[in-house]
């Protein structure tokens, strides 16, 4: 084995440890803005529409990706259910379920470095394989629409839970 590949492998790690401390204080109770959650409600879903584009319409990957928006989407509801929303003044906060939102994500992150370190590792071959393009892999897409349906999925909850305390800070 090459040395770069020994020192890749070695670094991963630690690559994977500083994505999860940046991912766990993003979990972490923030403002809620109603023009983020606008952006991830109406982008997430056209990206979604984007990639199911790029599967070329093959069955395996396209139903992948719909499965794993279907299972993110739920998991949204889930995690809609285990969020602290609170209102102080004018301003709103949520704090979103920790675990589930970081093993969400960090599951999309994993499944992207793995596909980075798959590219890798085939260029250091005597014949080189190309992986499957992006669009042709099921479990790419399963893990993207797990990511994209629960933040969209989310963010629309977001949007609504907004929607319904300003009208009842309005009446008061």
């Amino acid at each position: 084995m090459e040395t770069t590949t020994l020192a890749l492998l070695c670094l991963a790690p630690l690559l994977v440890w500083r994505i999860y401390s940046r991912l766990k204080k993003l979990v972490a109770r923030q403002q809620s803005h109603l023009w983020r959650h606008w952006l991830v409600a109406i982008g997430f879903p056209v990206l979604i529409l984007f990639l199911a584009t790029t599967t070329k319409f093959d069955i395996l990957p396209l139903s992948s990706l719909g499965a794993g928006v279907l299972a993110g989407g739920w998991l949204g509801v889930l995690g809609l259910k285990l969020t602290r929303f609170e209102q102080v003044g004018k301003h709103f906060f949520f704090t979103q379920h920790r675990y589930l939102a970081l093993a969400i994500t960090m599951l999309f992150v994993a499944r992207l470095l793995y596909r980075g370190m798959e590219i890798y590792l085939n260029t250091r071959l005597a014949v080189p394989v190309p992986p499957p393009p992006f669009g042709q892999s099921p479990l790419t897409m399963a893990a993207y629409g797990l990511f994209t349906g629960y933040y969209a999925t989310y963010a629309w909850g977001l949007i609504r839970w907004r929607k319904r305390n300003q009208t009842l800070q309005s009446s008061e």
